[in-house]
């Protein structure tokens, strides 16, 4: 696992530094980062996709308190398909992991609640270090030639199905290019597109988790392929 959990990178980068309001489509980042829950079991090796569902292969901890309450859930459960998963993982889940960087000291919570009516809380950012890994290595993901590690894939292709471009700071056309290269990610690594699993550097287990999380994340915001 990297230094945070992905579905903390995730938020951090939906999160403006400075105004500490999330920018962006607020269902996608849901719906990513309870994907990027799940992403990170595959990952660690505890879950996997059998006959339409979601299963935890290994209870075992992974070391990170979400994802293992997640991973205890998924081995007491009953089997669930991955789009019954990430909806019933995204709410509350945004507030748990702002609570936790909070903790951390990675973001502040700065509480704006009016006459105790209306609850208006931003994130404005504390240590700018942690974020600051996160776009490196997606910018180099972007714009360079290697191949980028299991982890940065499955981000940048989170990343795309959450329609979470904008929040790489780019407009306009630049913002549609960034979309496209985040999408062709995804499909070199077998997560979607063309290039079977068999052929691709990522391991099978872990891409099969990832493409059927996409596909869940899609059909939700209404923007799966026809």
């Amino acid at each position: 696992m990297g230094s945070i959990a992905l579905a903390e990178e995730l938020l951090l980068l939906a999160y403006d530094d400075e105004s500490g309001k999330a920018t962006g489509s607020h269902i996608g980042l849901d719906l990513g980062m309870a994907a990027a829950v799940l992403v990170e079991l595959a990952l660690a090796g505890r879950i996997v996709y059998v006959n339409g569902t979601i299963v935890a292969t290994e209870p075992s901890p992974i070391g990170e308190p979400i994802a293992d309450e997640v991973l205890a859930r998924l081995a007491a459960d009953t089997p669930h398909s991955p789009a019954s998963w990430v909806q019933r993982l995204r709410h509350g889940l945004r507030d748990r992991v702002l609570a936790d960087l909070c903790d951390r000291g990675v973001i502040r919570d700065v509480d704006e609640t009016t006459m105790g009516v209306i609850h208006v809380h931003r994130y404005p950012t504390v240590d700018p270090a942690v974020e600051a890994e996160v776009r490196a290595r997606l910018s180099q993901a972007l714009v360079g030639d290697e191949v980028p590690d299991e982890r940065t894939a499955a981000l940048a292709t989170l990343v795309a199905a959450a329609r979470m471009a904008p929040a790489l700071g780019l407009t306009g056309t630049d913002a549609d290019a960034a979309h496209q290269r985040l999408r062709q990610i995804g499909d070199r690594a077998g997560f979607t597109g063309s290039v079977s699993m068999e052929e691709s550097y990522i391991r099978p287990s872990v891409a099969l988790v990832v493409a059927v999380l996409v596909s869940a994340i899609q059909i939700a915001l209404g923007t799966a392929p026809r």
